[in-house]
């Protein structure tokens, strides 16, 4: 039970410290400490320090002890493991349609002022029927695990809370930068789960 605690700990802090760093705050602070230089470099560093702040956090999962709490059978494991597959699938199609390369940075760093193209609110494809596709096919993913261990339940607990604190924060950005039009969609637009479920 002690690496439940460890792991929603480290969860949360990994959680606080990506929100924080994402914020708007934070970033003027870099440009302003650090010069307009840094803009172009940012977006990629923060996603760089993601990762590897996650692989910490994903370290205790593995090294900390650990109990077995199911294992799904066949044929319901199948079922799973392709409801997987498929929500992977149509994670990756939803980051395709916000503009990857910018989402990852790329775009910035090759940008003349390390700005990325101002980009229209996306309303097409999974964004048509909710805010946050991305977030909806990661957490089926996740949750669709056919083998649940307790320091997987406290990882993937962790990750929800964090998606649904982090949708609080991303939709006030979007509403500074697109005002009117976002909160017209926000309003006809389900946040998570499709208006046909």
């Amino acid at each position: 039970m002690l690496s439940f605690f460890w792991i929603i700990l480290a969860a949360a802090v990994y959680g606080a410290l990506h929100s924080l760093t994402a914020s708007l705050y934070v970033k003027a602070l870099a440009e302003k400490r650090l010069g307009l230089f840094i803009r172009r470099f940012y977006r990629l560093f923060f996603n760089l320090f993601s990762i590897a702040s996650f692989l910490v956090v994903f370290a205790l999962v593995i090294w900390l002890p650990d109990q077995l709490l199911y294992s799904v059978p066949s044929p319901w494991l199948w079922l799973m493991l392709i409801l997987q597959v498929l929500a992977g699938l149509l994670g990756l199609v939803s980051l395709r349609q916000t503009g990857l390369s910018a989402l990852v940075g790329l775009e910035q760093v090759f940008s003349p002022e390390g700005n990325s193209r101002p980009r229209p609110l996306s309303q097409h494809g999974f964004y048509r029927w909710m805010r946050h596709p991305v977030y909806t096919f990661s957490l089926l993913f996740i949750w669709m695990t056919p083998r649940m261990s307790l320091n997987l339940l406290a990882l993937y607990l962790g990750f929800t809370l964090y998606i649904l604190v982090g949708i609080y924060f991303e939709e006030k950005k979007l509403l500074a930068e697109f005002g009117e039009t976002y909160a017209e969609y926000r309003r006809r637009t389900p946040m998570l789960i499709p208006p046909f479920f």
